[in-house]
């Protein structure tokens, strides 16, 4: 059945475990909509026969329906987009929370383009690899306008925006090459901004990686792509030197010793990452990447108790690529206490712990 309603929907292939119950979804709404359909146009068809005026003096009698009839007419419909939320709300909430063991690769979107770049260094232009039966968590910024990653196969779509991060994650559960496109008008080229997502077995993407680290690969079209040579190598190398550049070193600590209590200008960035940080509003939120990206862009914003307003903005003076860079520095630092485990589940999961 469900190879028979692609075919007839015209559905493109399945490739990622969200696939098959977005396709679900999407035919228990086309198959109940167009049932719906059917029924009110066959009983209005009937009704226009059957109830036909038949002389000139003939009236239509006013008809009292019973309690009965308007709580069914209410109630029947009101179950069934109730069932449509239920459903798609359990395939959000799986959407939105990526598994902590996912994979990480920073995606920026750039008219007309999509670069890809991994935390244990190769980036590239227009290809993204990934393994196999691997989540995978896609970090996603934009350099100038809005843009909307979009893989049909894996039924993925996400808005990417500029001067802060998005996310989403999939499975892709079959090796192959599929298309990525914008599905988001972002300019006079915006139908050509395709890329590939090059899906391959986890042993072949482990060797693919190792050939990369190693430089065994020619990249030319990274070389071509000045924006890319600047995050070439280690992101977390290139983002401790992104923050020597900048000067970030003077205000916060990275000294990862158990004993270090000296109080810098700003928070220490030693576990910060994924940690609960209050704010002067006295709201509590988790510093997760969006967080770390919106203070660097945007320091006002969120003020970290006990600190005063005095950090200058980045805007402008960061590429998308420097940025994921610093963020992932940030992630690298840890101290020698007991490593940190990656928060789980919604935000208020998190906090009540």
């Amino acid at each position: 059945m469900n190879d028979l309603m692609r075919k007839l929907l015209w559905l493109p292939e399945q490739a990622s475990t969200f696939a098959v119950s977005v396709d679900r979804l999407h035919y228990f709404v086309i198959t109940t909509t167009m049932l719906a359909s059917a029924v009110v146009g066959g009983t209005a068809l009937y009704f226009f026969f059957r109830y036909r005026r038949l002389r000139e003096d003939q009236t239509t009698p006013v008809v009292h329906p019973t309690v009965g009839f308007e709580v069914a007419a209410v109630s029947v419909p009101l179950v069934i987009f109730l069932a449509w939320f239920v459903i798609g709300f359990g395939d959000y909430s799986k959407l939105a929370n990526p598994p902590p063991d996912a994979m990480d690769v920073y995606v920026m979107a750039k008219q007309w383009m999509w670069k890809f770049a991994y935390p244990e260094g190769p980036n590239s232009v227009g290809v993204l690899h990934v393994p196999a039966n691997r989540p995978v968590r896609l970090l996603m910024t934009s350099r100038d306008v809005i843009h909307s990653f979009y893989v049909p196969a894996f039924r993925l779509k996400q808005d990417v925006m500029p001067n802060r991060y998005t996310e989403t994650w999939f499975q892709a559960t079959q090796p192959g090459r599929y298309q990525v496109l914008c599905a988001e008008y972002c300019g006079a080229q915006h139908s050509k901004m395709w890329a590939t997502v090059v899906v391959l077995s986890p042993e072949a993407f482990d060797e693919w990686l190792k050939e990369q680290q190693r430089g065994l690969v020619a990249r030319a079209d990274i070389l071509a792509d000045p924006e890319m040579v600047n995050i070439r190598g280690n992101l977390v190398e290139q983002g401790k030197r992104v923050a020597m550049d900048q000067g970030c070193l003077r205000c916060h600590s990275i000294n990862t010793a158990v004993n270090d209590t000296e109080r810098h200008i700003g928070p220490t960035w030693v576990d910060l990452y994924q940690r609960p940080t209050r704010l002067e509003s006295g709201e509590t939120i988790i510093a997760d990447e969006a967080y770390l990206t919106e203070s660097m862009m945007d320091p006002n914003a969120k003020i970290t108790a006990g600190y005063k307003p005095i950090m200058p903005s980045y805007q402008g003076k960061l590429s998308g690529p420097e940025t994921a860079a610093v963020v992932e520095f940030i992630k690298s630092l840890r101290s020698d206490r007991a490593e940190l485990q990656p928060v789980k589940g919604p935000l208020y999961e998190q906090l009540k712990q």
